[in-house]
This record gives C-alpha cells, sequence and structure tokens, in this order.
C-alpha cells in the first residue's frame, strides 16, 4: 500500500503542511492525523548549570527554522534570552550530529533531543533542563498529511491507510508486545538494549509519547502555529486559524473501519 501513497508522509506537521500556503504553485497539503509531541527535552553540556550559562555559547540545531529549533528558542526567550543577543544558533544537522558536537566542544552548550538519543546523551553525561512539553505546553508534532486534491480523489484509499496506521499504534503499544517493541527500537536505531527500554517507557506516557489511537491535538497544533508566529514572524505574527490547514473527515471515516474489523 504505501506504494501507492506517494503524496504521504509521516513527519512534523507544519514542516510541510503549513508551507503550502507560501508556494503557490504546489497544491495544498493537509494534516490527517495526530502522532506524537515529538518529545523533545532541552539538553545542556554537563558544565551548563543554569540558562544564563549559555549566554555568549551557541545552541546546535538541525537547520534553524525547523519545528524543534524554535522550541528551542522560544525555551530560551522564556528564560530571558534572544537569539543573536545572548546566543548563537548553529546548523549541525540530525541528532546523532548534535549530540557529537555537544560532547566535543563547550561552545556548543545546548540543543534539542528526543528519545532514543536524549537517553544516550544522559549517559554521555549531558543533563536535561526539561522536556519541551512541560516548559512550554502542549505540542502536535508527527502526523500525516497529504496534498488535498490527491486526497479527494483517493479518499477510501486514504482512509484505509489511515485505519491501518491506527492498528499499527494500538499493536506497538499492546503491553503483549512490549519485548518485541523493545528490540525493534535497539535493532533499528542502534540502540543499546536498556536506552531503547527507555525509548520504549516514554512512547507509552499519556501526553508525551505516541497518541493513542494517531489522534490528532487540537492545542498542540494551535501551540505549533503560535509558535511559529511569534519566533518566525511568519503571517505577519498572528497565527492563522488552524482549521484551513486539517481535514480529519478521512481519519473519523478511518476510525469506523477500525472499529467495525
Amino acid at each position: 500500500m504505501l506504494r501507492e501513497l506517494p503524496a504521504l508522509a509521516l513527519t512534523v506537521c507544519l514542516s510541510s503542511a503549513c508551507w503550502g500556503q507560501g508556494y503557490p504553485n504546489r497544491p495544498v497539503r493537509i494534516i490527517v492525523t495526530g502522532g506524537d509531541t515529538g518529545m523533545n527535552e532541552f539538553m545542556v553540556r554537563p558544565e551548563i548549570s543554569s540558562f544564563a550559562d549559555i549566554r555568549g555559547k551557541l545552541v546546535v540545531v538541525d537547520a534553524p527554522n525547523t519545528a524543534y529549533a524554535l522550541l528551542a528558542k522560544k525555551i530560551l526567550k522564556n528564560a530571558g534570552l534572544l537569539e543573536g543577543r545572548d546566543y548563537t544558533v548553529k546548523p549541525i544537522g540530525g541528532t546523532p550530529q548534535r549530540i557529537e558536537a555537544m560532547e566535543k566542544s563547550a561552545e556548543n552548550a545546548a540543543g534539542m533531543l528526543n528519545p532514543p538519543f536524549s537517553f544516550a546523551a544522559k549517559d554521555k553525561g549531558l543533563k536535561s533542563f526539561g522536556r519541551a512539553i512541560d516548559l512550554l505546553g502542549p505540542y502536535q508534532a508527527g502526523g500525516a498529511f497529504v496534498m488535498r486534491g490527491w486526497a479527494r480523489a483517493n479518499g477510501p484509499l486514504l482512509e484505509r491507510y489511515i485505519a491501518a496506521y491506527i492498528e499499527s499504534v494500538r499493536m506497538a503499544t499492546a503491553p503483549a508486545n512490549r519485548a518485541q517493541m523493545i528490540s525493534l527500537i535497539a535493532a533499528r536505531l542502534k540502540q543499546d538494549p536498556k536506552a531503547a527500554e527507555r525509548s520504549y517507557e516514554a512512547l507509552m506516557e499519556p501526553r508525551f509519547g505516541l497518541a493513542p489511537d494517531a489522534r490528532f491535538d487540537m492545542e498542540g497544533f494551535k501551540a505549533v502555529l503560535a509558535l511559529r508566529a511569534e519566533i518566525e514572524g511568519q503571517w505577519g505574527g498572528k497565527a492563522p486559524a488552524p482549521e484551513k490547514y486539517i481535514d480529519l473527515g478521512y481519519y473519523e471515516r478511518a476510525m469506523n473501519l477500525v472499529e467495525r474489523r
């Protein structure tokens, strides 16, 4: 089925769905499921004991304006630190590269990390200043998005896909599958069994890990839009109504399919 869904992907919602507005030559995209919160933590080097210690140093990110980089900027803003004035953002790349950069140089003081890498980082001596959901509140991160026109033309196929995804979430979170899930995390993400086990526990944690049945978090998505408006100045600094980016009708019909099986 996945080969039949070239327009569909699971990713950070805003990174793709909301960018359609800025590219008039591309089809408009809509979000059709939830997924997770991103499970991010604000991590710092061992010698950093307060947010003030980050002043004059570097905050490593994958790219300067990605969703999780904006979370880091907002956390620091709430602590009284502003990009450019108090710290510099340094694009590094993927999570393993950010951990390595923080380990190797005292200048790379902080960054956002999520499981399983956040646990591996703690084992290497890095510290957490808190989880994003605890520091900032609800956040809608992972989800499924699709071209609006493609969805209209392929509704039944999309609904079957979403139904299968819902069932996969139920399978992944079923206590009976715990050992298999930990083994998969360790093998696929190349983590030691202890980090994989802690990652599994985090995935199972309510409000932090996998959303039950891949439900969409409207309050979390409003926070995503507000964050981008505040930090990036997008939409003139005023977050738009979230409904223009969402069509949960496909999800609701997919849930009906699941319940009928």
